[in-house]
């Protein structure tokens, strides 16, 4: 009895062997992987944040392309406008050297006297002209009585006034035109300055004989 236990305790030290080394081979597939997965996911983040990057600059570079188009149509429709509203400035202001031979003409029959058809037909003309370029967008500018303004009356001359403020339009030797909000041509003018008082510099100068001859 004691020698057939003997001969079965070797079989099952051996079996417990056996078991033990399946378990460290069953064991060994759960070991982590090593880090060539993870540098490939780190990889694929910064590939997808450059892909971001990047279309987000495409975006903003659409974004001005097309705000700058939209500036650029409108500026193109506006020279457009222009171009149509001022297209006969040319033509327009040779005319008014017309203009203003008839308002000559008018000026020396009405100062000779002159009456009849004549110069009735020369009025009637003159506001035939006038009517004509005003459908067109020429208008007078206004001048005697008002203030000087450069940028529609150019001055000619300066007359001294104690009545009239300064700075402001007395006569009117040619009349100025506006087309539409643009000046066609600025008018000649007269305009006012302060009257120079000269009794003082005569006064300074008897005063100064008189006291000469106290002394």
């Amino acid at each position: 009895m004691s020698s057939f236990s003997e001969d079965r305790h070797p079989s099952s030290t051996c079996d417990n062997s056996q078991e033990g080394s399946t378990a460290e081979f069953d064991l060994s597939p759960n070991e982590p992987e090593p880090s060539g997965s993870t540098i490939e996911e780190v990889q694929e983040q910064n590939q997808e944040q450059q892909a971001q990057e990047e279309l987000q600059i495409c975006q903003d570079k659409y974004m001005r392309l097309a705000a700058e188009f939209e500036n650029y149509k409108r500026r193109a429709q506006r020279d457009q406008m222009d171009a149509i509203r001022y297209a006969n400035e040319g033509l327009l202001k040779n005319l008014l050297s017309t203009i203003d031979n008839l308002e000559r003409a008018i000026k020396c029959g009405k100062d000779a006297g002159t009456s009849g058809p004549l110069m009735e037909g020369v009025e009637l003309t003159h506001k035939q002209f006038l009517e004509t370029v005003g459908k067109l967008g020429v208008r007078q500018v206004s001048s005697e009585g008002s203030l000087f303004d450069p940028t529609m009356h150019q001055a000619v001359a300066q007359v001294e006034s104690e009545t009239i403020a300064p700075n402001t339009v007395v006569e009117e030797f040619q009349k100025g035109y506006f087309l539409h909000d643009r000046i066609l041509r600025p008018a000649m003018v007269t305009v006012a300055k302060e009257k120079c008082n000269q009794t003082e510099p005569s006064s300074a100068q008897n005063g100064g004989e008189e006291g000469g001859i106290d002394a």
